[in-house]
């Protein structure tokens, strides 16, 4: 298992990386140390693949456009395909360590449009109604699901058939929570319209954040108005296009502050922060600290 401190991006369509994936074993298992990343949090982001996930240690928040819940030590979850997320640790002070499951869902299904596929896979992956399903200790319906997923991450990669020991452990997951995620009778399977619209604004600024970028220019992504862009930025994030290009941009100059040797004045001009004045306050509203207290922490940190 992979122990994993940052998060890393597909180059244009922003989607998350996922090292070791392969075309033959569409699956990595990884351990996320939450309070090892930048900021103790990792940002919005979406992948294909599912993610059937143990949190080892601390407290960890996940949001999505439609909610957010609250995992502590002891308990899991599955995030289903294609869903926007972001992941925080909430003590600044404790560990927070996350067991991870991240696979393709070909990786159960098998071949594509089989009956696994058709019956049980699909109806879950192709719903945008579903984002999550929740694993709580203090459930007792679900000590047993929890305990197999415990189980599972201690299956020894170099063992004898480990490959499908841990396709039919995840296998016998799904089908615990298939309950959870499948759509209800009459519920629609696709996927959220804006959540796809928000992804397509998101990747333009992405690519973008370092110009100056009108409002207009980002709802364009989406062939949105203003408007609708607005509207879309607000119900999925519960901010304003503005305000995430804002933040976007504080986080890329978070990462080349650790990461990098440039002075901090370079630094806010490549990150589309103007002036050394106006960076300078707007990241201490943002960190808690200056850019050169930031840059002292986190700099050269084992990450």
């Amino acid at each position: 298992m992979k122990s994993i401190q940052k998060i890393e991006f597909h180059t244009g369509t922003r989607e998350e990386l996922l090292p070791g994936f392969a075309d033959d074993f569409p699956y990595i298992a990884s351990r996320a140390e939450l309070d090892k990343y930048i900021g103790r949090f990792v940002p919005w982001h979406w992948h294909r693949a599912v993610e059937l996930f143990y949190v080892e240690s601390g407290a960890l928040e996940y949001n999505t456009p439609k909610g957010k819940w609250v995992f502590p030590a002891g308990s899991g979850g599955m995030l289903n395909s294609n869903v926007l997320h972001m992941t925080k640790a909430l003590s600044q002070k404790e560990e927070t360590v996350q067991l991870l499951h991240i696979f393709d869902a070909s990786f159960l299904a098998g071949e594509r449009g089989s009956r696994i596929a058709r019956k049980y896979i699909f109806p879950v992956t192709a719903s945008g109604q579903r984002e999550m399903a929740v694993l709580s200790p203090e459930n007792p319906a679900q000590e047993e699901p929890l305990a197999l997923l415990r189980e599972s991450f201690r299956l020894q990669p170099d063992g004898f058939g480990y490959e499908m020991k841990l396709r039919n452990i995840l296998s016998e997951l799904w089908l615990m929570l298939f309950g959870q995620v499948k759509p209800a009778p009459g519920e629609k399977g696709e996927p959220g319209r804006d959540s796809d619209r928000l992804k397509r604004m998101m990747v333009y600024i992405h690519e973008h954040y370092p110009e100056k970028i009108a409002v207009s220019e980002v709802a364009a992504a989406a062939f949105l108005s203003e408007r609708e862009c607005f509207r879309v930025f607000r119900g999925c994030l519960n901010m304003t296009p503005v305000e995430y290009m804002k933040s976007y941009r504080l986080q890329m100059a978070c990462r080349m502050l650790a990461g990098g040797r440039e002075t901090v004045t370079d630094v806010s001009h490549a990150c589309g922060l103007g002036s050394g004045s106006y960076f300078g306050k707007v990241f201490r509203e943002y960190a808690g600290c200056t850019p050169t207290q930031y840059r002292e922490r986190w700099q050269d940190c084992d990450r």
